[in-house]
């Protein structure tokens, strides 16, 4: 991570984004505290070209997630996908999978791939 709020300044800038020290004080923060940082503002402001520029400074994977009005929370962190699930308990119920071990079925369901 960064010491400094000019050491964050000058790995935003190799990454291509420049920011002014009041925007890099709230990253930095947010940082330091592990808390989020909400960026408001109009398209084209630089608002995603920091994030990405942040993941690159971090070598972090971005992970956009793109609002819009009506999303919930539910959905945006993670919805499961309950007719795959469904599909799979019959499919492991029709080949008798199942049979005493409905605990190894239950964990198939809630793997990563039905999200």
């Amino acid at each position: 991570m960064f010491a400094s709020i000019d050491e964050l300044i000058n790995a935003l800038q190799k990454a291509g984004y420049y920011a002014d020290r009041r925007l890099a004080t709230a990253v930095f923060l947010a940082l330091k505290l592990q808390r989020p940082l909400l960026l408001e503002g109009e398209p084209g402001v630089g608002k995603t070209e920091l994030a990405k520029a942040l993941a690159v400074a971090l070598q972090r994977a971005l992970i956009r997630l793109q609002c819009y009005d009506g999303l919930e929370q539910r959905e945006a962190l993670y919805e499961w996908n309950y007719a795959a699930q469904l599909l799979h308990m019959r499919a492991a119920e029709l080949r008798h999978e199942d049979q005493g071990d409905t605990a190894k079925v239950e964990r198939e369901v809630y793997q990563d791939r039905y999200l």
